[in-house]
């Protein structure tokens, strides 16, 4: 059995873990709410698309998927991007066979393109919906799910006249019944406020967010079939393995293949653990696999992705090291005895450190900084405060690295002004 690193799971896939984000997408849809992801990178967010889809599908829903990034680049103008948009959708859905593309395209001239955009959701892809059960049965109803729509933070014309669309064709449930069979979801690592700042055109003010998180300990057990068949006392296993990873999804597919690939080169094919050592195992194994040069065992690519969020732009990396360094200096532990990284997510350590907090925790707020800390995926939102995700991103991104990079920062800065 193997885990999935990286990439999406299929939508049969045995590994998927079902989340409390999975049933509230599902329902929302359902019940005609325009819905959006917005998280960190590798958090799960398409196979939770392809996931939710699937399963619409089988309902008699008809749901097609854009990526952004496959529309256009900052080179395209708004005409071929919306273009693009409604090309995909209709060679999507097959929808060829019920009218002529070019035909009907001819007829657009003079409308803009958000205008064209309309016109073809109302007068070809509404009508023309029809289901994949046998016999001309026109489908329940489609739902667009919009993947990487942070791309569009690149283009060369502002993105506000779709997401008005969007808007639009939520209002126009009340006044044209064919339109409560159309259903957005969009999916991406942004905020709403990225990527339109108008409050009165926005859909995010009418919209639900879609929360995810990291893997609960009861939600994981689909993760148990490839460790049983690899070392003994896989729950207790999978338990430290969510410990290191705070059920952080990649992480935690990453750690179980290690598991893996460790047990096939023992000659038995699996590894046996003595009572009570797992804890100290599986911390052996994070260590010297993955914390241990980071950089050069980041494979695919996780840690740096992260780095180079915080890092890019150089305008804000102060601020956001400072905003991290408090949140690091308000979680500083001490163990007695092995160092590691004591929390209440860790039960039966609770008994073994104690904690020294060294300042307040830091308070969420709607700030750009900690916007854009929560969106590089190292620290989460938890009871008010802000804390870092799991131990393994402590143990990387820890004091001497913000130190380090605090200092290099503060030599550019020199630089910049002995410049001028």
């Amino acid at each position: 059995m193997r885990y999935q690193v990286g990439g999406s799971l299929h939508s049969d896939d045995p590994n998927y873990v079902v989340r409390q984000a999975d049933e509230k997408l599902y329902t929302s849809l359902k019940g005609g709410d325009f819905c959006y992801v917005f998280n960190s990178r590798q958090m799960g967010k398409s196979s939770l698309l392809q996931r939710i889809s699937h399963r619409l599908k089988s309902e008699g829903y008809k749901c097609v998927y854009l990526d952004v990034t496959q529309l256009g680049s900052e080179d395209t103008t708004s005409a071929q991007w919306y273009k693009g948009i409604i090309v995909s959708i209709f060679y999507g859905l097959n929808l060829a066979e019920h009218v002529n593309f070019k035909q009907w395209w001819d007829m657009q001239a003079g409308l803009s393109p958000v205008q064209k955009l309309h016109q073809f959701v109302e007068e070809v892809l509404l009508p023309n919906l029809n289901s994949d059960c046998e016999g001309d049965v026109q489908a329940k109803g489609i739902f667009i799910f919009i993947d990487e729509i942070d791309s569009l933070l690149s283009l060369n014309f502002p993105a506000n006249d779709f997401f008005a669309w969007i808007r639009h064709c939520y209002n126009q449930q009340i006044h044209e019944p064919n339109f409560q069979r159309l259903g957005f979801t969009l999916f991406g690592v942004a905020s709403p406020s990225d990527l339109i700042a108008d409050k009165c055109r926005t859909p995010f003010n009418i919209g639900t967010a879609i929360e995810l998180y990291g893997f609960r300990l009861h939600e994981a057990s689909p993760l148990l079939n490839g460790l049983k068949e690899a070392i003994s006392q896989p729950e207790v296993v999978l338990q430290e393995v969510i410990y290191w990873t705070g059920g952080q999804p990649f992480l935690t597919q990453k750690l179980c293949q290690l598991i893996i690939k460790t047990a096939l080169k023992t000659s038995d094919r699996k590894i046996v653990l003595s009572p009570k050592t797992e804890a100290y195992w599986v911390e052996e194994l994070v260590r010297s696999h993955i914390i241990q040069h980071w950089e050069s065992q980041d494979e695919p690519e996780h840690f740096r992705t992260i780095r180079d969020r915080l890092l890019f732009n150089k305008q804000q990396a102060g601020r956001l090291l400072a905003l991290y360094q408090q949140v690091l200096q308000a979680e500083e532990i001490e163990y007695r005895g092995m160092g590691g990284w004591g929390d209440a997510k860790r039960k039966d350590t609770s008994d073994s450190c104690h904690v020294c907090v060294s300042q307040s925790p830091v308070s969420t707020d709607d700030s750009r900084e900690q916007t854009e800390l929560l969106l590089s995926g190292l620290v989460e939102k938890h009871n008010g405060y802000l804390r870092i995700k799991n131990p393994i991103y402590r143990s990387i991104f820890n004091t001497e690295w913000v130190l380090k990079q605090i200092e290099l920062f503060n030599i550019l800065v020199v630089f910049a002004y002995s410049d001028r």
